[in-house]
């Protein structure tokens, strides 16, 4: 075989496998604690550094807090299902419509959702890679479940499950 028909399957088997794992996390909710570490753990001990990059990095970690100074809109009761929107994203439509279907279903749930443009401070600090992302906050702040993508209607529905 000629080496360029070698490197052309080489190149569709890593993108096909590729393409695969994307599909298989795209929209999957999931914890937002590290493995072993419970949400409410502090911090390793070590030297601390200062500055709001050090701000940034301890606020991004597993559990982080978002207060509704951070959302311009108080926190649900029970929880609060935030989604981080463009204006040309089309999935986030879709996704508006099942976040704002679960909170109607369920007493205590708020559905609020941020222009990521607008908003590039809480962008960085949570981490937000792109539109839509879904976090699941509890009612004390705490960021139980995340999602990058659109997410499934069920899959909401369970994360909120895990909170309430």
């Amino acid at each position: 075989m000629a080496p360029g028909v070698i490197a052309l399957i080489v190149a569709v088997a890593v993108a096909v496998v590729t393409g695969l794992a994307w599909q298989r996390t795209n929209g999957r909710m999931r914890s937002t604690t590290a493995p072993g570490r419970p949400a409410t753990a502090a911090p390793a001990p070590g030297p601390q550094a200062d500055g709001p990059q050090a701000a940034r990095e301890q606020a991004a970690e597993p559990g982080s807090l978002i207060t509704g100074a951070d959302l311009g809109l108080p926190l649900g009761e029970r929880a609060t299902l935030v989604q981080f929107s463009t204006a040309f994203c089309a999935p986030c439509r879709a996704t508006r419509q099942i976040l704002a279907e679960v909170a109607g279903m369920t007493d205590g749930v708020a559905h609020v959702e941020i222009d990521a443009e607008s908003h590039l401070d809480l962008v960085r600090r949570l981490d937000v890679r792109r539109t839509p992302t879904v976090l699941v906050v509890g009612p004390d702040g705490r960021i139980a479940k995340r999602a990058s993508g659109q997410p499934r209607k069920a899959d909401v529905i369970a994360a909120l499950g895990d909170v309430v």
